[in-house]
């Protein structure tokens, strides 16, 4: 909901202050509708209804994968696509994966989203409202900023809406911005906002590989990127994690792993989250589970924490680097 819009109706009608805390709480709480909010007088309710929707978001489409992820196509105000992603897991956790933008201006050569048209930054509404949108089919509890778009590109909208996630559910604790290493937004994030996780999307430990996968690279090369992180994880006490997309051929050697281990240090500063590659248009292909068997071993074996993403969503191209607004 645009809770800006909110206040502006409620002031219009003479209301007091708090009943705009009181639609937020209802909201916050997994409600579909005004009509849920009995706690409002019934008049307001009506008036509410008709002159605010209760999402800035349209559902356009849905999708289950047979995992039980759930992905949904949203449509903004002015018609710009995005997606979001509900993952479910055996321990119970509930993870919203957010978008920040529609399309991204970024044009990373694995990632599906970044072949689509760039729309604009999303509003902290908009970015609340894919939260909401699951949140109103049960609890949710852990959410990353790895949908469509650089988060720290939009990092005010961004900001904003992880001040609420709380009171949906989400811990700071339990909220990660990924970036691709947009540095003036890790240096903000270092001392601005909650204190959330932060998650690096490196992909390559040297510079030419890395540039040939990510053309921001050549603007914020990997030294100042990780300069960057080393610099925020002293402000904020926290590890950096590391995610590392394992593609065939490209990034995947044994050798490759051990520049990896030297780049990131101190060695306690990083965990390597190793990411499985998920079917995307292009040549590129994915490491086999050998191959990252191996480069996990080696990182282990220098000291580096690593672990393999479990995929999910592939099926409906709601995992990750698969998300561009089209049909599952």
């Amino acid at each position: 909901m645009d809770l800006s819009r909110l206040d502006e109706l409620l002031a219009d009608r003479g209301e007091p202050a708090f009943r705009a805390v009181q639609v937020w709480e209802w909201l916050a709480g997994g409600a579909r509708s005004y009509a849920e909010m009995t706690n409002l007088p019934k008049a307001l309710r009506a008036a509410l209804a008709a002159e605010l929707p209760v999402s800035t978001l349209t559902v356009s489409r849905e999708a289950t994968s047979s995992d039980g992820t759930r992905k949904a196509l949203f449509e903004t105000a002015d018609g710009r696509p995005l997606e979001a992603v509900l993952m479910s897991y055996r321990d119970g956790r509930r993870s919203v994966c957010l978008s920040s933008q529609s399309g991204c201006p970024l044009t990373c050569g694995f990632c599906a989203t970044g072949r689509m048209a760039f729309g604009r930054n999303l509003t902290a509404f908009e970015i609340l409202d894919q939260a909401l949108h699951f949140r109103r089919r049960g609890p949710v509890d852990h959410a990353v900023f790895m949908g469509m778009g650089e988060p720290l590109m939009n990092l005010d909208a961004v900001l904003a809406a992880c001040e609420r996630l709380p009171q949906i559910g989400i811990s700071t604790a339990h909220t990660t911005i990924s970036t691709v290493g947009w540095v003036p937004g890790i240096e903000r994030l270092a001392t601005e906002g909650p204190r959330v996780r932060l998650a690096l999307s490196l992909h390559a430990a040297e510079d030419d590989v890395r540039s040939a996968l990510m053309a921001v690279n050549d603007r914020y090369p990997l030294a100042e990127a990780i300069a960057a992180c080393r610099r925020w994880r002293e402000a904020r006490n926290r590890r950096v994690y590391i995610e590392y997309l394992m593609l065939a051929g490209v990034n995947d050697d044994p050798d490759q792993a051990r520049v990896l281990a030297e780049v990131l240090t101190p060695r306690e500063a990083f965990k390597v989250n190793l990411i499985p590659f998920n079917p995307t248009p292009g040549d590129l292909t994915g490491s086999s589970p050998d191959a990252i068997a191996a480069f996990r071993e080696v990182l282990i074996g220098r000291g580096i924490p690593a672990t393999v993403r479990l995929t999910r969503g592939r099926d409906i191209a709601a995992a990750c680097g698969q998300l561009a607004a089209t049909a599952a």
